[in-house]
């Protein structure tokens, strides 16, 4: 859900040299729709970006929406694992507090391009093909499932639904906090975001 730091030499380990350029193409699509949204990405910016010329595009992908099929999913994994590796990081107990505060800190709300996909992309989702919200609608499940998990009680009646309105708060906070121009306003959707989820008598 969060800034993501990336490993790029153990994943592009044992490729050839068309799967590393495929890669370096859906890492640029990551960022960039991310960066400008969906309909702001072209094809041709895109290659451009990632150093190729556009003619070699349709060798790696069989369409636009593939592409950012395959960008929503990779920017959906990253910050996935991104919430996990914060969750992990602190003693169990702490790690639900240590996840809101990453999700609802500066350094987030600054990150766009490298942040959660789904406060940067959300509300385009509804207007995108099919195979792009399928790929975005299975990393939404991952990222409530980690949510759920650090539950204190997580795997009793109503923990999921729990869950369901923490991510709602954190996206939606998030969301709103950068679409205003109003920095006392945007501050005060994270603040508010994070007392509630995070009380500071807990």
């Amino acid at each position: 859900m969060m800034t993501v730091m990336e490993n790029k030499s153990s994943r592009q380990k044992n490729l050839s040299r068309k799967e590393i350029t495929h890669e370096r193409i859906v890492e640029v699509a990551a960022r960039a729709i991310r960066r400008s949204g969906y309909d702001g990405t072209g094809v041709a910016d895109l290659m451009k970006e990632a150093g190729l010329t556009h003619g070699g595009f349709y060798s790696h992908f069989a369409s636009r929406e593939a592409l950012l099929a395959e960008a929503a999913d990779r920017a959906g994994a990253e910050a996935v694992a991104a919430s996990a590796s914060i969750a992990a990081a602190v003693p169990p107990e702490q790690a639900l507090q240590a996840l809101v505060k990453a999700y609802l800190s500066k350094e987030h709300f600054e990150s766009i391009e490298t942040g959660c996909p789904v406060s940067a992309l959300g509300s385009e989702m509804p207007r995108q093909a099919p195979e792009v919200r399928r790929a975005a609608t299975r990393r939404i499940k991952e990222m409530i499932d980690v949510v759920a998990r650090q539950l204190p009680n997580w795997g009793q009646p109503g923990t999921h639904e729990q869950a369901l309105v923490m991510v709602a708060t954190l996206v939606g906070s998030m969301l709103l906090a950068r679409a205003v121009d109003d920095p006392k306003l945007s501050a005060s959707f994270l603040d508010a975001a994070r007392e509630k989820l995070i009380p500071a008598d807990s």
